[in-house]
């Protein structure tokens, strides 16, 4: 009878066992454990030198020809372009990017604590924690699907059922071959960690269905992503509307990196505070006219790399819309508004030390020539809780005031 007793209790015991280690999905733990650790080994390539970060993150110095882009099957002999042909307004001149590197002033918070050495580019280095924080291993670093903005489409039951809000400016019906903009560094609260708030532009091809090819970058502040509310430097891209390709920063393969000074995904240092000082960051993103790729440049002196034109279909020509501004998500469930902050979290009619800025918006031509855009439009889904007004002037250019607090009086 005992020995009976004993049997029950083992097989209780067993049984809950194996309750324990199984995971909310259904998917045993030491299975998740396996795929998690599986991910990291493939992301987190080995490092010629690690420097920490004052927040927390580790940035990995990895050679060059080691970074995630190469494993893209169609990347295996891929000869790396280390600068680009052709500039925009001109031929490529590297003197332009060696005479300031004296100067140059921290531009990311890991700066503090030293260097990559040349021949390495810098890699935050994912966490366990980080992929556990998203949905599925398959979904870390991928944007959810419906994550763009239609300027044409201002449907509420497309706004609920997406959650993603924007206020922004953008220009269409021409071709375009790559933006430029002036960008207001903030650092917006977040209500809830799953939700996010960034300021970026965005090159797009194709219509916004299936198709959409998008490159998008500049800084945001991601919870979810990052595990904590730093405002950092961020990319994105995908030629699918966000359903299987792409990816923030390096987290996938496809874009191919050849600077060893800006990491992506890593802290923007300083930030602007509200009635004191304002900073800002520089982002170019066009289409090399010789080879095809899209490179990006970061200040005046970062050229980052590119993304290989073959990642694309109707990005490989030109693209058809470039938009400008700010996004957030917006979780809160039965018609209830987040309070997450977009720009400063203030109205764009506060003006200059108060209201977030775009200033000299530009796009760039077929002659590779960087010019102010004509025929700017403005769109915001809700213009009680995130707002956007734009403007002229002979200092900014083109240029706009955007955001808002999100919930309030008049945003419920």
């Amino acid at each position: 009878m005992a020995a009976q007793d004993s049997g029950s209790r083992r097989a209780v015991m067993v049984a809950l066992v194996l309750v324990m280690l199984t995971c909310a999905g259904g998917m045993p733990v030491s299975r998740q454990r396996l795929e998690v650790q599986k991910h990291l080994k493939r992301l987190n390539k080995p490092a010629v030198k690690s420097i920490k970060s004052p927040d927390g993150d580790i940035i990995d110095c990895v050679h060059a020809s080691h970074q995630p882009a190469f494993d893209h099957p169609f990347l295996k002999n891929h000869t790396v372009q280390l600068r680009p042909t052709f500039h925009p307004e001109g031929l490529f001149d590297e003197s332009k990017t060696a005479s300031s590197k004296e100067s140059k002033a921290i531009t990311q918070l890991w700066h503090l604590n030293g260097r990559c050495p040349e021949g390495t580019i810098p890699i935050r280095r994912t966490k366990r924690d980080d992929i556990l924080r998203a949905s599925s291993v398959k979904r870390y670093g991928r944007k959810k699907h419906r994550s763009f903005p239609q300027p044409r489409s201002a449907d509420p039951d497309l706004i609920n059922e997406s959650g993603h809000q924007h206020a922004i400016a953008y220009v269409e019906g021409d071709k375009y071959y790559g933006a430029k903009a002036t960008i207001n560094v903030w650092q917006p609260r977040i209500q809830q960690p799953n939700e996010f708030s960034l300021s970026q532009l965005w090159i797009l091809g194709g219509s916004f269905g299936e198709d959409l090819n998008s490159i998008e970058a500049g800084w945001q502040v991601s919870p979810d992503l990052y595990g904590d509310n730093n405002t950092r430097l961020f990319t994105y891209w995908t030629s699918d509307a966000y359903q299987a390709t792409g990816c923030y920063n390096l987290l996938c393969s496809g874009f191919i990196q050849v600077n060893s000074e800006i990491a992506m995904g890593a802290s923007i240092f300083p930030v602007s505070g509200y009635h004191g000082s304002q900073y800002d960051i520089s982002i170019l993103v066009w289409k090399d006219p010789k080879e095809g790729h899209w490179w990006m440049q970061f200040g005046n002196d970062y050229v980052l790399g590119y993304w290989p034109s073959f990642l694309f279909s109707y990005l490989a020509d030109s693209a058809s819309m470039i938009e400008w501004g700010g996004e957030v998500v917006n979780s809160e469930p039965d018609g209830e508004h987040t309070s997450t902050q977009m720009g400063s979290g203030h109205f764009p009619e506060e003006g200059f030390g108060k209201a977030s800025y775009f200033r000299n918006i530009q796009i760039v031509d077929g002659s590779n020539n960087l010019k102010a855009p004509k025929g700017v439009g403005t769109f915001t889904e809700q213009s009680n809780c995130y707002d956007v007004q734009n403007g002229n002037n002979g200092d900014w250019g083109s240029f706009f005031y955007f955001g808002g607090p999100g919930k309030n009086s008049k945003c419920p």
